[in-house]
């Protein structure tokens, strides 16, 4: 039974700058205020990435507001997070990001079971030529797309 994850951040400038090769599930180390922030979308994903160190994969640079009814005890907002997936995983990753130049990219933040999990994926850098090439065919296909809707109307 697979229930709709519901989204809370999507990342879209890591579409339009990485071309992404493998997404992953992780969990996420959180303290409390950091889960009532992100709850209320108070995140940002800007130069956030992953890098594995000492065996463990953190994710670097994610800012999560302070939650505005927070105490004294409110998280720090840019503070490095621990992701949280199998020893076998975290290995494969650092391989793939060590031997062919892959980044480590968040997608996207939702919650899962009550749970905040991030979507990662390994990614290669796009080129600007790259970029705009991508732009082009995201435009050829919207103008099909309206061509077609336009061709099959029905007029009254």
């Amino acid at each position: 039974m697979n229930a709709k994850k519901p989204q809370v951040l999507k990342n879209r400038k890591a579409f339009h700058n990485y071309e992404i090769i493998e997404k992953l599930e992780a969990g996420v180390a959180l303290k409390g205020t950091e889960v009532k922030s992100l709850r209320e979308g108070r995140a940002s994903f800007k130069d956030s990435y992953g890098r594995v160190l000492n065996g463990e994969l953190w994710l670097i640079g994610f800012h999560i507001s302070p939650y505005e009814n927070g105490t004294i005890y409110n998280h720090e907002p840019d503070r490095n997070r621990k992701l949280l997936l199998h020893k076998r995983e975290i290995k494969r990753i650092r391989g793939k990001t060590e031997e062919r130049g892959l980044t480590v990219v968040p997608t996207q933040v939702y919650f899962k079971e009550g749970l905040a999990k991030f979507e990662i994926a390994l990614a290669r850098g796009k080129n600007i030529h790259d970029k705009r090439k991508d732009i082009a065919k995201r435009d050829m296909d919207r103008d099909a797309q309206r061509e077609l809707k336009n061709k099959y109307r029905v007029k009254l």
